[in-house]
């Protein structure tokens, strides 16, 4: 479970966590969410078949509605008496800001799912790079 949280945060393969999962930084917006044929590590391929990633639009709408009811509640303990319309302002600048973060984080996220850690293959990464 560890390994899967240290792949979603550092955006590193889900299956040796040395390797990189997109082809540049988050917020790099011509290169947004593009994810790498294969790991340059341990070469497992990100993309087992066309489409694969059209399921993270499931997870980045659940991070999206995360997003939302936090702000939501925030809003509504700390700030009482605070405008609807306030509230759709923090939501909009939100989402706006953060899109391109839950956009890599959903494809991170779904990539976890099928892809599961190697310890075998991690621990032979680190011995190969001992040896150079």
């Amino acid at each position: 479970m560890m390994a899967k949280i240290y792949s979603i945060f550092r955006f590193r393969c889900p299956r040796c966590l040395k390797g990189d999962f997109f082809e540049s930084k988050i917020y790099d917006l011509r290169k947004l969410g593009n994810v790498l044929n294969e790991c340059p590590k341990c070469k497992v391929n990100y993309i087992p078949e066309p489409g694969f990633y059209f399921g993270a639009m499931y997870v980045s709408y659940a991070l999206g509605v995360a997003i939302f009811v936090a702000v939501w509640v925030i809003s509504n303990w700390f700030f009482g008496d605070i405008s609807v319309w306030v509230e759709i302002s923090v939501l909009v600048f939100l989402i706006v800001a953060l899109s391109p973060l839950l956009f890599s984080l959903s494809k991170i996220m779904y990539a976890n799912i099928f892809i599961h850690f190697d310890e075998t293959i991690s621990k032979k990464q680190e011995e190969s790079v001992k040896e150079l």
